[in-house]
């Protein structure tokens, strides 16, 4: 299979922050021209995010526009709007993320932008979703966490919930959008026309929580906060080793007997309270503090290795070194050299997804504010004299 199915497909991209972004470079990386419009003043919100920096870029922003093609333009001067229309004729996705009900109020609703172009897959990237009492309001990852019960679980039992450490939300949500991308381009391919994509945080942070709602509905379980333990499966949860943390799951009843004999410990098998599954979990504090004693005797690694000779799944706490260094990452090939004009040694994680062993790579490196805004300009029509005057009145920035 190709690596770069989008070949030839151009996307607008006109979100920021992460959600959007990340859709657009997962396009990128699968083929697409991805034209980045940015604000002439500032670019992306996410430039400024941060520290860490490398180099004076924002590594946040690094991380989610690998690429594209940076296009400087003003969206509220009718001359940047009219710039950006004429790319709509020839463009196949427009993606975007701006606050609720101001792509309709600048005239870049999707009704307009597909009466000019119907065969354009339009796309939005929102807070809450398109419909509903909250649909107009605007919203961030951590914002969707609490809001759609992520924070509520996660963390210590007593303690205050946590939010998750990673943009879970936001890269979801550009994972579904590009997703369904994909589908309404397939779909596009034997009707002709293009059609509307809405993805939202909110929606995403509910697929996420599709096993505990459905716990909810069916006996009223609110979940809360339990550390690393994974509730509907015991022993399965983070266990304190003579030198680390190790994580070790016990999905079944062949790994518990497994994990057992592994500790020293076969007799458990045959306790009463520690038979089943629902056992396990109903009696999970006094199972664990009894294999909690073997395992403190020796090290994550001796303990990894002879469970994973048991067939037993178990992994070593790591933190973000650990995993860059790690002879896993590294035979994966997924952190990606990528040449940078002012980071000489830049290295992105790529897309984690392979077509026929090669892993799909982005084909170059994020780009600065209005990199690219006179190439596509030009490409748009628009002769030199006519750039240099919207440079000259702050409407691009070149």
């Amino acid at each position: 299979m190709a690596q770069t199915p989008l070949a030839g497909r151009r996307v607008l991209d006109v979100t920021t922050s992460i959600a959007g972004p990340y859709c657009a470079q997962i396009l990128s990386a699968l083929g697409a021209d991805v034209i980045k419009v940015e604000r002439p003043d500032t670019g992306d919100d996410g430039r400024a995010w941060g520290p860490p920096f490398w180099n004076g870029e924002g590594t946040m922003f690094l991380s989610a526009n690998a690429g594209k093609r940076s296009l400087a333009l003003s969206l509220r001067d009718p001359r940047g709007r009219e710039a950006l229309l004429r790319l709509v004729d020839g463009t196949d996705v427009f993606l975007q993320s701006l606050r609720p009900g101001l792509a309709e109020e600048l005239g870049l609703g999707p009704e307009v932008l597909r009466e000019r172009n119907p065969r354009l897959v339009y796309c939005s990237v929102g807070a809450y979703g398109h419909k509903g009492p909250l649909q107009k309001e605007p919203g961030y990852d951590a914002l969707m966490q609490a809001a759609g019960g992520l924070i509520s679980m996660t963390g210590e039992p007593g303690h205050a919930g946590v939010r998750v450490g990673s943009s879970l939300i936001d890269q979801g949500t550009g994972t579904w959008a590009a997703l369904g991308v994909l589908a309404a381009l397939l779909e596009r391919e034997k009707t002709g026309e293009g059609s509307v994509v809405d993805v939202s945080l909110y929606e995403t942070a509910l697929g996420y929580i599709g096993y505990h709602l459905a716990g909810y509905l069916a006996d009223g379980t609110v979940p809360q906060g339990q550390g690393t333990q994974f509730p509907m499966v015991a022993p399965y949860q983070v266990f304190p080793t003579r030198d680390g943390e190790l994580m070790i799951a016990g999905g079944n009843d062949r790994l518990f007997a497994s994990i057992c004999a592994v500790v020293g410990l076969p007799a458990l098998v045959d306790d009463p309270r520690f038979r089943t599954n629902r056992d396990r979990v109903i009696n999970r504090d006094e199972l664990c503090a009894i294999l909690e004693q073997p395992l403190r005797e020796c090290d994550s690694a001796d303990w990894q290795a002879r469970l994973s000779e048991a067939g037993v799944p178990a992994a070593t706490v790591a933190d973000v070194a650990d995993v860059v260094h790690a002879p896993q990452t590294e035979a994966l090939e997924i952190l990606q050299p990528v040449p940078h004009p002012t980071i000489p040694d830049l290295r992105l994680t790529a897309l984690p997804v392979s077509f026929d062993g090669e892993r799909a790579l982005h084909r170059f490196a994020p780009p600065a504010v209005g990199e690219h805004t006179c190439e596509i300009l030009g490409e748009a029509g628009y002769e030199a004299e006519e750039i240099a005057a919207l440079a000259a009145e702050g409407v691009i920035r070149t």
